[in-house]
């Protein structure tokens, strides 16, 4: 599931911006490159779930704004690519910031219960480990 659609990168960034960003090989092009805007919000959204994973229930069954607000910043980065300016290089240093807060529990998505942090994972617990198999006893032996 994405966190940002076309129309939300259009509101935030224009299409005039989005229309050069997606045709780097074509200066005439007057219009957006639909499949590169759209594998740009596909990997944003991965690399959001990157960092949700180990904290909440994926898919998501509301988006939070403010993550379709990274997902779009993510995705002009990615966008920008070796020609990126310090204001967007800034803008995902800080989104990043933000997702690696999320992803530690410092900061909450405010989600309700049902989509609140997944159960930790894990093996067994020390106390669930079994009898042992070696002991000073099994190993005097040797």
């Amino acid at each position: 599931m994405g966190y940002a659609v076309k129309q939300d990168m259009i509101d935030r960034f224009g299409e005039t911006e989005l229309v050069q960003l997606t045709n780097k090989d074509n200066n005439a092009a007057t219009s957006i490159d639909d499949p590169a805007l759209e594998q740009a919000l596909i990997d944003a959204s991965a690399e959001i779930d990157g960092y949700l994973s180990g904290r909440y229930a994926l898919p998501l069954a509301n988006v939070p704004q403010v993550l379709k607000r990274n997902a779009c910043d993510i995705a002009r980065y990615h966008l920008y690519d070796d020609r990126v300016t310090e204001q967007v290089a800034k803008r995902y240093e800080s989104t990043v910031a933000y997702l690696r807060s999320v992803g530690k529990g410092d900061i909450s998505l405010g989600l309700d219960a049902a989509e609140q942090p997944a159960a930790a994972a894990g093996g067994p617990k020390a106390d669930d480990a079994g009898e042992r198999t070696f002991t000073r006893d099994t190993l005097s032996d040797y």
